[in-house]
């Protein structure tokens, strides 16, 4: 259905363009046509979610989970929906909710949520991994930028900065015993990792927070410092922008830069030749009708009962972006 709408929308939107640029078209009327395309969007994912059959026994399963593209399918996966449950969040189709389940996923493909280990967590922000794994019995160190270049940036209004090991406590995730004995608040500058914390854990994770480092070489610099954390065989897990219709052009050197295919690839054979092992690159975006559907701004809105029913995929600046996970294991 929604690709029969989007070859009649895409042709109406390059008329629309056309006509603003002879005409001038008024702005309103180009709004007010996106915002109608994307509420088709929201309405169809909507439709796809209350249709999804969520089994009743789901367990955590092995799938061999590589480096990958979020995908619809992974959505509608039995180790989404278990994850989800796991958070208590409902199942949606929604990048960020992907990047928390891949992490998870990743962390019990490699046998790490058990209880004794030591996790990593950079700019966690008000993210529930640190409870959920908390529960694990496991230590966690949750870090993020300090309050003060928090604020100056942004994050803290946007609830994206953890001002307080309070603002990460998940009641219905973990018991306060055991937040309390596992989670600890350190605040550290992902560009300059404090020698403090090399060589001591078992994992460490990034739910999209390395493409704000400021450039795409210094993202990728700390995907290759994040291995200095961790203890031989460890597993750096970091998921990040990925500008995937695009092989040259990008965003760098700004507030959010988006990652190419090639930016990944260079990572990769760095790490590889250092001796660590990279899980291979799959850099297929799907082919589902939602994998197709890039969410348009406005992403907060009040005409939505549930926000941001479709973001899979997005538009930032100019570029569509979706979410890469990447898997590192420390040579040992």
């Amino acid at each position: 259905m929604l690709d029969k709408i989007l070859q009649i929308v895409k042709p109406i939107l390059n008329l629309l363009r056309s006509l603003k640029k002879k005409y001038s078209l008024p702005s309103s009327t180009t709004d007010a046509i996106s915002l109608n395309i994307k509420t088709l969007g929201y309405e169809y994912a909507r439709s796809l979610r209350e249709q999804l059959i969520i089994p009743s026994n789901l367990s955590p399963q092995k799938i061999n989970l590589q480096s990958k593209a979020c995908q619809q399918n992974d959505i509608e996966s039995d180790w989404f929906f278990y994850w989800c449950q796991e958070m208590k969040i409902p199942v949606a189709y929604h990048r960020k909710l992907w990047e928390f389940c891949y992490i998870l996923q990743a962390l019990y493909e490699y046998d790490l949520l058990t209880p004794g280990r030591k996790g990593l967590g950079f700019g966690c922000g008000e993210e529930p991994l640190p409870s959920i794994l908390a529960a694990y019995d496991i230590a966690i160190t949750a870090t993020d930028l300090h309050p003060t270049a928090s604020a100056a940036q942004g994050w803290i209004e946007t609830k994206q900065n953890m001002s307080s090991l309070e603002k990460i406590f998940r009641p219905e995730l973990c018991t306060k015993e055991l937040f309390t004995k596992n989670v600890s608040l350190k605040y550290v500058d992902m560009n300059a990792i404090p020698a403090y914390l090399e060589g001591k854990y078992d994992f460490c994770w990034s739910a999209c927070a390395l493409e704000h480092l400021g450039s795409i070489k210094n993202g990728l610099l700390f995907i290759e410092n994040s291995l200095k954390t961790l203890v031989p065989g460890g597993i750096s897990i970091q998921t990040t922008e990925f500008n995937y219709l695009e092989e040259e052009k990008t965003i760098d050197n700004y507030g959010t830069v988006l990652f190419r295919k090639k930016d990944f690839e260079q990572i990769a054979k760095k790490l590889t030749a250092a001796g660590h092992q990279v899980a291979p690159l799959d850099f297929n975006i799907g082919s589902r009708v939602l994998d197709k559907f890039i969410d348009i701004p406005p992403y907060y809105s009040q005409i939505h009962e549930m926000l941001q029913e479709a973001h899979l995929k997005l538009l930032f600046e100019r570029f569509a972006s979706t979410s890469f996970g990447m898997i590192i294991k420390k040579a040992v």
